[in-house]
């Protein structure tokens, strides 16, 4: 596992790349699947899929059941960014949001996860809550069930 921090120069940005054994396109596909975002979540946040498409695309909507310290809710969440086998990022209403980054590399996929709290409605507020410190080893971790979910 490489670390990628702020490799944007965007300091409101916390980033973590694996290199993973397999083509952009089998790990894609596992990504544009929010049913199997729980399984590849390493906060323990994320629950099961509850609304929305099989497979997500540019604009599409979404909703998850989560849970924060053993309380559980629901978030909605629409497709930011989409390009088929490389990008595809969503926020929900408070406008941060995660981002995957693929491209094809010696030895497989370099996979990079981006928590991107610059388009934010309160970027402050999500620095004092400690989501970006708390992040960077949430993200490693769902990187690594990424590779175990697709290996």
């Amino acid at each position: 596992m490489s670390e990628t921090v702020n490799e944007s120069g965007n300091d409101q940005q916390v980033s973590r790349s694996r290199v993973i054994d397999a083509p952009a396109q089998k790990i894609f596909d596992v990504l544009a699947d929010p049913r199997q975002h729980a399984a590849l979540d390493g906060s323990g946040m994320v629950g099961d899929a509850m609304k929305g498409p099989e497979r997500l695309s540019m604009g599409a909507k979404f909703g998850m059941k989560m849970k924060f310290k053993g309380i559980p809710y629901f978030i909605g969440s629409t497709v930011k960014e989409f390009e088929e086998n490389r990008r595809i990022a969503w926020a929900h209403f408070g406008g941060h949001r995660w981002r995957y980054e693929l491209e094809e590399v010696e030895g497989g996929t370099k996979v990079t996860e981006t928590f991107d709290y610059s388009t934010a409605l309160v970027p402050k507020a999500i620095e004092l809550m400690g989501y970006p410190k708390a992040h960077a080893g949430n993200i490693e971790r769902t990187l690594e069930q990424l590779e175990k979910h697709v290996g």
